[in-house]
C-alpha cells in the first residue's frame, strides 16, 4: 500500500508537469506513426491515449511512457495496406493476448541474455533514429525554422539552471507557440501532419469474420508486434531503471502492455509499446511516478478535445528542438571510450547492433543480431581446450562441448603416447553435451586400438551424469 501511495502521490507536482510536456510531444509522434502505418491520425492518437492511461495502472515500471510507436507502425503497415483498419484492430487485440501470456510465463527472464554491448548499441541506435526522424521537419525548410530549433535548444539547456519549478520543454512549447501565433511567423505546424478530429474514442468490435482464415492472416503480425513491443518495452524499462536508480517488475510490465493493447484494440487504436524518447522526456522533466503516465494520456485527450484548434498551431521546429534534446540525452556518449577500452568482440557487437537498427529501422533485428553475435563470440572464446601432459596424467583444461570436441580428439590422435595406461584428468574441465561425451568415447576407442588403457579422474557431478547417461546409450546401440 505504501509503495502504491509513493508511486501515485510521491511526486505530484513533478509528475503533473512532466506529463503535460510528454502529452505535447506525443501528438506529432502519434500522427507521424499513424501515417507510417497507413491509418488515420486519430488511430495513433487514440492508441496513445488508451495505452498511456491503462499502463499507468497495470504497468510494472512507474514513470515509463507507452503509446503508439514507430517500430510497431512499420510492422503493421503491410497488414493495413492489404486488409484494412479492422484487421489491424483485430491484430492489436490478439497482440495484447499474446503479451499477457508472455507475462504470465515470465518472458522477462530472457532479458538477462541481452549483453551490455547490445544494450549500449540499442540505446545509441534509438538516439540516432530519434534524431533522423526530426531531420525532414527542419532541414532545408526556412531560416526561421532553424532559428526556432536553435532557440528551443537554448531554452531547454539553459533555463533549468534558473527555473526549476516548471520543466524547460513546457516553457519552450508555450512561449514559442505564442510568439509564432501572435507574431504571424510562417512555420510548419502540427496541423500540417494530419487532421485532428475533436472526438473521444468509442468502443467498437473490429468488423472481421471470426474464422481460422482471419487468425491465419493476423497471427503472424500479432506475434511480431507482441515480440517487438515487449522487447522495446523491457529494454526501455531497463533504461528508466538505470536513469532513476530504481527497480521495476518486468513480468508485470509485459502483462500490463498486453492488457493495454487488448483494450486499446476495442477503442480504435493501433498496437503500441513503451517509448524511449517520451520516457526520457518524462524522467528529465521530473516525472517519476504512475501519475506522470496517467497525466500524459489524459492531457493528450484534453489537448485534442478542448485545445485542438491551438494544438494544430504548435510549430514543428519547437517539438523538433525538444526531440533533438532527447536524442542527445539518450545517446551514450561514453560509448566512444567504450569502443577503445572494451574487448574488440564487445565493440563489434555494439557497432553491429547500431548499424542494423539504423539500417532497417527495426529494433528487434538489431538486438537479435547483437545477441546472436555475442553468443558466437562467446562460443569461440570458450571453445579452446588445452591438454597438459604430466607423466601418465593428461590434464584437460577448458570446456568440452560441440565447438571444442574436434581439438580434443585431434590432440590425442596426434599425441605420441608410449605408456600402456594413462589417466585423463577433468578437474579443470567440464563436459557440457553429447558432442563432448562422443569426443571422449572416440578418444578412448582411438587409444584402445593402440593398446592404451584409459582411466578417468576429476569429473564433476554433472559431467559424470551426462557421461554415464550418454555412454550407456551409445553402448546399448
Amino acid at each position: 500500500m505504501q509503495t502504491l501511495k509513493q508511486q501515485w502521490l510521491g511526486n505530484i507536482r513533478g509528475d503533473i508537469l512532466s506529463g503535460i510536456v510528454v502529452a505535447l510531444a506525443l501528438i506529432p509522434e502519434a500522427i507521424a506513426f499513424s501515417i507510417i502505418a497507413g491509418v488515420d491520425p486519430m488511430v495513433g492518437l487514440y492508441a496513445s491515449f488508451c495505452i498511456a492511461v491503462i499502463i499507468a495502472f497495470v504497468g510494472g515500471r512507474p514513470g515509463m511512457i507507452s503509446a503508439a510507436t514507430g517500430a510497431m507502425a512499420l510492422l503493421m503497415a503491410p497488414l493495413v495496406r492489404e486488409y484494412g483498419l479492422d484487421y489491424l484492430l483485430a491484430a492489436t487485440i490478439l497482440t495484447g493476448i499474446i503479451q499477457i501470456l508472455f507475462g504470465i510465463f515470465k518472458i522477462a527472464k530472457i532479458m538477462k541474455f541481452i549483453p551490455n554491448a547490445v544494450m549500449i548499441g540499442f540505446v545509441n541506435a534509438l538516439a540516432i533514429l530519434i534524431f533522423m526522424a526530426q531531420v525532414p521537419h527542419f532541414l532545408g525548410i526556412s531560416t526561421m525554422t532553424y532559428l526556432f530549433v536553435a532557440i528551443t535548444l537554448i531554452i531547454v539547456y539553459t533555463l533549468p539552471r534558473f527555473v526549476k519549478v516548471i520543466p524547460a520543454p513546457l516553457i519552450a512549447i508555450v512561449s514559442l507557440t505564442a510568439i509564432a501565433i501572435f507574431g504571424g511567423v510562417e512555420l510548419h505546424t502540427v496541423g500540417d501532419l494530419g487532421n485532428i478530429s475533436q472526438s473521444l474514442p468509442a468502443f467498437l468490435i473490429p468488423d472481421v469474420p471470426i474464422s481460422l482464415e482471419t487468425l491465419q492472416i493476423i497471427f503472424p503480425y500479432s506475434l511480431a508486434l507482441a515480440i517487438v513491443g515487449l522487447l522495446e518495452s523491457l529494454l526501455t524499462a531497463r533504461i528508466v531503471d538505470d536513469m532513476t536508480a530504481t527497480e521495476s517488475d518486468k513480468n508485470k510490465e509485459a502483462r500490463g502492455q498486453g492488457i493495454a493493447n487488448f483494450i486499446n484494440g476495442f477503442f480504435g487504436g493501433m498496437a503500441g509499446c513503451a517509448m524511449i524518447g517520451q520516457s526520457v522526456i518524462n524522467v528529465k522533466s521530473g516525472g517519476r511516478g504512475r501519475l506522470s503516465t496517467l497525466i500524459a494520456g489524459l492531457f493528450l485527450m484534453f489537448l485534442i478535445l478542448v485545445l485542438g484548434n491551438l494544438v494544430v498551431q504548435i510549430p514543428m521546429p519547437v517539438l523538433v528542438g525538444i526531440m533533438i534534446m532527447v536524442s542527445i540525452g539518450t545517446f551514450d556518449w561514453g560509448s566512444f571510450k567504450y569502443l577503445v577500452k572494451a574487448p574488440r568482440t564487445d565493440a563489434i557487437v555494439m557497432l553491429t547492433t547500431v548499424v542494423i537498427v539504423v539500417w532497417t529501422h527495426d529494433l528487434s533485428k538489431g538486438v537479435i543480431a547483437g545477441v546472436l553475435l555475442s553468443a558466437i563470440f562467446f562460443v569461440v572464446k570458450i571453445s579452446t581446450v588445452k591438454v597438459i601432459k604430466q607423466d601418465i596424467h593428461y590434464i584437460v583444461e577448458g570446456q568440452l562441448f560441440f565447438a571444442s570436441a574436434d581439438s580434443f580428439i585431434d590432440y590425442f590422435k596426434h599425441a605420441d603416447i608410449h605408456e600402456k595406461s594413462i589417466i585423463i584428468n577433468f578437474s579443470n574441465s567440464h563436459i557440457w553435451d553429447d558432442s563432448g561425451v562422443a569426443a571422449f568415447i572416440k578418444v578412448k576407442e582411438l587409444l584402445a586400438e593402440k593398446g592404451i588403457k584409459v582411466e578417468v579422474t576429476g569429473l564433476d557431478a554433472s559431467s559424470q551424469q551426462i557421461m554415464q547417461k550418454l555412454d550407456h546409450m551409445s553402448s546399448s546401440h
